[in-house]
């Protein structure tokens, strides 16, 4: 073998030898991404804004694939865990689902029927009512006679909010421009004779309104806190 093919022989060896080093190195590289990635798992994404105590649905999630260990321990991975659920609070579009952002909606116990009202926004709700609440419901009544005095009335105490719906723009009436501009939807969880009480507020009160009771209040009433008038208050 002459000088010529000894330092062929060599070329070839070194190209061998670089082959090598390169395939490990990528192999190398691979195992490191597979050790930082891992495996992948399901997760899912808003496709558009929803807003507060709204129910939701599957068709308001896409499906996505993203590696396991960057998930959140409360990652939705089933979209079944949304069934009966409503959103506690304003959900953006392209959030991930997790599930402290999700509650229960609540429901109604034997006995109960579902009723709704519309209430003021301004002076009845300000977005502090929430599905899940306890609240007074106040109805406030003009005089029955000519110089009968005005009166409020507590016509339905401890009452169970179960949904609060979209804010709603309303029509004015001709003859009333003192009438709320918008109102939102609030559904309780009443019993038969408590429904018949708000059906008859909100057709012939002047005013309906809603007062939140603080987790842990006594909410029983005492005798003539029921019922009030300007007269009375002495």
């Amino acid at each position: 073998m002459n000088s010529r093919q000894r330092r062929g022989v060599i070329l070839l060896l070194l190209s061998v030898l670089c082959a090598f080093i390169a395939f490990a190195g990528v192999l190398s590289v691979i195992s490191d991404v597979n050790s930082k990635v891992g495996p992948e798992a399901s997760a899912y994404r808003l496709k558009s804004d929803v807003a507060p105590y709204t129910q939701l649905s599957s068709g308001q999630f896409e499906k996505i694939s993203m590696p396991k260990r960057w998930l959140s321990d409360n990652a939705v991975t089933d979209l079944s865990e949304v069934n009966g659920k409503i959103a506690v609070t304003q959900l953006r579009k392209g959030s991930l689902l997790q599930t402290d952002m999700i509650v229960k909606r609540p429901a109604l116990q034997p006995g109960q029927q579902e009723i709704a009202i519309m209430i003021d926004a301004a002076t009845g709700v300000a977005g502090k009512i929430t599905p899940g609440a306890t609240v007074n419901i106040f109805a406030t009544f003009a005089g029955e006679k000519e110089g009968s005095p005005a009166m409020s009335k507590i016509i339905v105490a401890n009452a169970h909010v179960i949904d609060v719906g979209r804010l709603t723009a309303l029509e004015p009436k001709d003859n009333d421009r003192s009438q709320a501009s918008e109102a939102v939807p609030i559904t309780f969880a009443l019993t038969t004779k408590d429904a018949q009480r708000v059906a008859y507020a909100e057709s012939f009160a002047d005013h309906v309104r809603l007062a939140l009771i603080a987790p842990g209040s006594d909410t029983t009433l005492r005798p003539g806190e029921r019922d009030y008038t300007l007269n009375g208050d002495k």
